[in-house]
């Protein structure tokens, strides 16, 4: 398993704990039925693990380890959720028995993991006979914003050198329908969705989370540590956010690939 670049810290979790079926998952919702087996792999914080919860028989949710799997363990007995079981796995050696699942789905994983590949090939292990392995992750090259700032332009490459540096692929979106053909898999459905903030509400939310995280967080620590950048580099950049939200006419686009590959 690759290092996972984000980290755990409160602004990185405001992100993730606004993650849904709608936003984050709508591709796969026309195949979640009543009565499948689902397994989540790497479910954060488990908002759209809950929401699969509403749809399916019972879901089974995993982390890298115990601190990160109690995020989604927390979320499920808040909510009184009843259908779902914890483990923690490693994506590339998943310890479940052959064909155990109707789905297997993954989001915002494969792009920190070190061999995405083999995780597919694992998450292909576990998916029953015409079952369905599910993958979404966004694009860091193919983001885009207005209006243009220097400061952004530099927080983008910044993260994308810590990503790699830590083993990941942060481009990962364009390149999950190849990995999953490597992977093995034939019948291969590979769409595309956005997240888009244009709104004030939606810049002071996006916009807010990315000026704490890049200061905060356990990439601003790489970053300064590994010396990417300094502390004030990073709170430069952190200033380019604020301002960027502050913008009445700025819009930012965050594309995403997914595949539904059928097992």
């Amino acid at each position: 398993m690759a290092t996972y670049t984000h980290g755990h810290h409160e602004s990185v979790l405001r992100s993730h704990s606004n993650r849904t079926i709608a936003n984050s998952a709508e591709y796969l919702r026309a195949h979640l039925t009543a009565d499948a087996r689902l397994l989540d792999v790497g479910a954060g914080p488990g908002t759209i693990t809950m929401d699969f919860a509403q749809h399916v028989g019972h879901v089974t949710a995993t982390e890298i380890g115990e601190a990160e799997l109690a995020l989604s363990q927390k979320l499920a007995a808040a909510q009184s959720v009843s259908n779902i079981d914890f483990s923690v796995e490693d994506v590339h050696a998943l310890s479940f028995a052959d064909d155990s699942f109707d789905i297997v789905h993954t989001h915002q994983v494969l792009q920190h993991v070190a061999d995405p590949v083999q995780a597919l090939r694992a998450m292909r292990r576990v998916t029953k006979p015409g079952g369905l392995v599910a993958a979404r992750d966004a694009d860091y090259a193919g983001f885009i914003w207005f209006p243009l700032a220097p400061g952004l332009d530099e927080w983008l490459h910044l993260y994308r050198a810590a990503a790699r540096a830590n083993g990941g692929e942060p481009d990962a979106g364009r390149r999950l329908l190849s990995w999953a053909r490597a992977a093995g898999f034939e019948d291969v459905t590979a769409t595309a969705s956005t997240w888009c903030y244009a709104t004030a509400d939606e810049r002071a939310w996006w916009g807010g989370m990315w000026a704490d995280r890049i200061v905060e967080s356990a990439l601003a620590r790489q970053l300064v540590d590994d010396g990417f950048a300094t502390a004030a580099d990073l709170q430069r950049i952190s200033g380019a956010w604020r301002a960027w939200s502050d913008a009445e006419d700025g819009w930012f686009l965050v594309p995403h690939g997914e595949i539904l590959c059928r097992a």
